[in-house]
């Protein structure tokens, strides 16, 4: 992982100058956008509701007016939000970095970690629900199995970005693990605390989501007012989360870990009484179908034909994860600027840069739940949702690199250093960051599901809520594999000559 998102010129030109890479670049982006072009008459877009405009209005007077009175235990609801985020990312880390020193080595190792990041932690929180009920140790276990997964992939590739001169100095037959010791941790310390930090950042967002399946923390809360259309109300519990994320850097210093850590154990309890017995015929039993586990292969096929037709939830999975990458694409090329240096005027880049932290800090759930309430049961605020954060969030990456370009064409006016100087040397990174966060949209696809729309998310949480546990774990596996096929089809498509930063987030 480097820290640049620019790529020199080549003798003087720009890459797309005759360059093999910027045509094949160019390929891509025009295939991406045509294949999105082409599916769009077959996406449920419509608006389903009577007065949107209206609507936003009143969300926005809840915004501007929040009704600071009316919170119940809003602390409670912020002390267990970051509870469960810091103990969720301790999990992970405890789980995922041993595999680290595995990863590299160990095919399985690799297999069973990209399996567990595939699901996202709402789904590894319906599936904990069902064992742990509403309780920490469900909200704990959502977010420590996917966070060990990308804990375990993130370290290793940190740990072979380092000199190996260190390591080859050490006398032969020394273990693994005193190699990581002497060698290799002193030079990777400061970028594994640094995506150490930023996963708990995540983790917040995490698990403030996590109240959307009923767990009480500052998401459930806000869920429920705008649902019931207490706008203030959700007004003030939005403001309290933007608060939250925006005040890390003091209250999340590494000096306080350890009192927080301490304070949070006590705001997890109680913990739930789960028999041994009823835990293992969960695992064993329930979530598996009968006639798998008698060998009844006829059975199997009935069981199999029982199931909903997948096609157009896979359709809609699909679609959906197409239309959020183009339109993440566009959001980013349209709003780095606005954050740049190189465009407008300190309070015009100021503007910019609140409204790319806004979305890139609003998960995607929250903002196709808003857009929900605006639009209707569609596709169409799921869409919104995945390219105004996706789109933020590569365009914040984008124009932090763009601030570093010194530009080489004076008396170019504002235009002209976009169109021939600054976008030809920043959009291989534009388009390797996109395909980095092509299986993160797939992910989140799925998951918009749970507010209604058709995708994979919607029958697994259908069937979670019938407790139908075979067909709701089948979904779970089909929805990894999608997710995993994506993965490795991005890779292949990535620009593997552009030097990019890794949004530690993404995974």
């Amino acid at each position: 992982m480097s820290d640049s998102l620019t790529q020199k010129p080549r003798h003087g030109r720009h890459w797309w100058r005759g360059d093999s890479t910027g045509l094949r670049l160019a390929r891509h982006t025009l295939a991406l956008v045509a294949l999105a072009v082409v599916a769009v008459p077959f996406a449920d877009l419509a608006i389903l509701t009577r007065d949107p405009w209206g609507e936003l209005a009143r969300m926005a007077r809840g915004l501007a007016w929040p009704a600071w009175g009316t919170l119940e235990s809003p602390l409670e609801a912020l002390g267990l939000t970051v509870a469960v985020a810091l103990w969720g990312t301790l999990g992970g880390l405890a789980l995922g970095f041993p595999l680290a020193l595995l990863f590299a080595r160990s095919r399985l190792v690799r297999a069973v970690c990209a399996f567990v990041r595939a699901i996202h932690e709402l789904f590894w929180a319906l599936l904990f629900l069902q064992v742990f009920g509403l309780s920490a140790a469900t909200a704990l276990m959502a977010l420590a199995i996917p966070y060990a997964g990308i804990f375990a992939k993130v370290y290793a590739e940190i740990l072979e970005q380092i000199s190996a001169a260190p390591r080859d100095a050490l006398p032969r037959g020394v273990g693994r693990l005193s190699r990581f010791v002497y060698a290799e941790l002193p030079l990777a310390w400061a970028r594994l605390a640094a995506y150490t930090r930023y996963r708990f950042e995540c983790a917040l967002r995490a698990s403030v989501l996590l109240g959307f399946v009923g767990l009480p923390t500052l998401g459930f809360q806000l869920e429920t007012a705008f649902r019931e259309g207490r706008y203030h109300e959700a007004g003030a519990l939005l403001w309290l989360f933007y608060l939250l994320i925006a005040s890390l850097p003091w209250w999340g210093h590494r000096r306080l870990i350890p009192l927080l850590v301490l304070g949070g154990a006590f705001l997890l309890g109680p913990w739930p009484t789960v028999e041994g017995g009823l835990l293992w015929r969960f695992v064993s039993e329930d979530i598996w179908p009968r006639a798998l586990l008698a060998g009844d292969w006829g059975g199997l096929v009935e069981w199999f034909a029982r199931i909903p037709d997948l096609g157009p939830a896979i359709g809609n999975t699909l679609l959906l994860g197409l239309l959020g990458s183009v339109g993440t694409l566009l959001v980013a090329l349209a709003l780095w600027p606005l954050a740049s240096r190189h465009f407008g005027n300190p309070v015009t880049r100021l503007a910019g840069r609140g409204l790319l932290v806004f979305l890139r800090s609003t998960p995607e759930l929250m903002l196709a739940f808003f857009f929900l309430l605006l639009l209707g049961p569609s596709l169409l605020p799921a869409w919104l949702a995945l390219a105004l954060h996706n789109g933020a969030l590569i365009a914040f990456l984008v124009a932090r690199h763009a601030d570093a370009i010194i530009p080489g064409m004076p008396g170019v006016n504002t235009a002209g250093r976009l169109a021939y100087e600054l976008l030809p040397r920043l959009y291989p990174g534009i388009l390797a960051l996109l395909y980095y966060r092509a299986e993160v949209i797939l992910r989140e696809t799925a998951i918009l599901g749970m507010l209604g729309v058709a995708t994979l998310g919607y029958y697994i949480d259908e069937n979670f809520e019938y407790l139908l546990f075979d067909v709701a774990f089948f979904l779970l596996l089909v929805t990894a594999a999608l997710n995993i096929a994506v993965d490795a089809l991005s890779r292949r498509l990535r620009p593997r000559e552009t030097a990019v930063i890794d949004d530690p987030c993404q995974r």
